[in-house]
């Protein structure tokens, strides 16, 4: 194919803002309906709302599992201060502390991420 043979098209940056904007849509859909198909576990509807609403990730689902601060530091062996930290969001914590709070949580380390 020639060069002068090639269609384009151009678009303002808010068109193409939307169409980026749908297709993280579809995305987000698509993990939805694959995760309901695996039967995963399902957060309630009030915590999901929380974290559509930009909560700490981390403080959401310690609140989900009924956890505070030192009883996830117990069950995970991740300093309570480090946990404080991290839902307040001064530290972002390592991989190896994320992987540490989601194992006690028993969620994956990509729900905190």
């Amino acid at each position: 194919m020639k060069d002068h043979d090639v269609d384009t098209v151009t678009l303002t940056r808010a068109e193409y803002v939307a169409l980026q904007e749908q297709i993280e849509e579809a995305e987000d859909l698509a993990a939805y309906w694959e995760a309901k198909a695996e039967g995963g576990e399902g957060v309630p509807d009030e915590y999901v709302g929380r974290i559509l609403d930009g909560e700490n990730l981390l403080k959401v689902f310690r609140d989900w599992r009924g956890l505070n601060q030192s009883e996830l530091a117990r069950k995970s062996g991740v300093h309570r201060v480090s946990i404080a930290d991290i839902e307040a969001g001064r530290k972002t914590g390592s991989v190896h502390t994320l992987k540490k709070l989601a194992d006690a949580l028993n969620i994956t380390i990509d729900d905190l991420v």
